[in-house]
């Protein structure tokens, strides 16, 4: 079973300057709730029990966030509004949850995952990505379903339009499972057109194996200085792990850029 989460959480969200300029992104309100909250219920329903969360210094305020005794104590004590009260008693239930490991120099997804590897008890975890919302069906839950059926690390995988392909990480498609699996030969991270394989993209939910760490601590950083999870991914395929793209039935919301914000907000309000 999968029981374990990892939320990295300590990117300095600059692609929503300037609201991140003092404010954690992933805090910023979705239709009058945090869009983290929409994530940790993700991880709830789908029957996750502990939820790391890896925030840097700067993000201290995500842990300040669920340690707000005192403020909701106070006004609790002088309004006794019903609302508050179970916003407070929400809070805790996540907060019995969570745990908290620093990523203090931003050396990218791989490197945060490494962070949590003492705390991973488990042969696989789910890792989500914040800035992906997937509403309407629950993602990780069906990929767990995948992982239970097939035994095999998982990642969510979209349709996009061809034109696009290099905007984002790209599967080489092995053979069709089902209806919504594929196993997978591996991922090209922003192809050009020519070089796509194919057209579904890697969306930010990962059901990862525990072996994913040896090759993490081995993985060399890139261009930009930064350990790409995808790299290690790759080795473990070429090293004969199996790997599952899972085309999720949700809708997805792309939250991590100002313009889809925006349109997460008014997508969530319909429902």
């Amino acid at each position: 079973m999968i029981k374990q989460a990892i939320i990295p959480l300590a990117g300095l969200g600059t692609r929503l300057l300037p609201l991140t300029s003092i404010f954690a992104k992933e805090l910023l309100p979705i239709n009058g709730k945090p869009g983290l909250e929409y994530i940790i219920q993700e991880c709830i329903e789908a029957g996750i029990k502990e939820i790391i969360f890896i925030i840097s210094k700067k993000k201290v305020m995500i842990k300040n966030y669920f340690y707000n005794d005192r403020f909701y104590k106070s006004l609790i004590k002088k309004k006794k509004d019903p609302r508050i009260i179970n916003e407070y008693k929400k809070i805790l239930k996540y907060r019995k949850m969570i745990k908290f490991v620093y990523q203090n120099k931003p050396k990218g997804t791989g490197d945060a995952v490494l962070k949590a590897k003492k705390l991973i008890k488990d042969k696989y975890f789910l890792m989500l990505l914040p800035d992906d919302l997937i509403v309407k069906k629950n993602c990780s839950k069906s990929m767990i379903n995948s992982h239970k059926k097939y035994k095999a690390s998982v990642m969510a995988s979209m349709t996009v339009n061809k034109k696009t392909v290099s905007r984002w990480g790209i599967y080489k498609l092995n053979k069709k499972l089902n209806k919504i699996d594929y196993l997978i030969n591996g991922v090209i991270e922003k192809p050009t057109i020519k070089e796509a394989p194919s057209n579904k993209a890697v969306i930010g939910r990962y059901i990862l194996p525990k072996s994913i760490f040896s090759m993490l601590k081995n993985t060399k950083p890139g261009n930009s200085g930064e350990i790409h999870i995808t790299d290690a991914i790759q080795a473990l395929i070429q090293n004969n792990e199996k790997f599952i793209a899972h085309n999720f039935l949700g809708k997805y919301l792309d939250c991590g850029t100002m313009n889809g914000y925006i349109n997460s907000s008014k997508e969530i309000a319909k429902l």
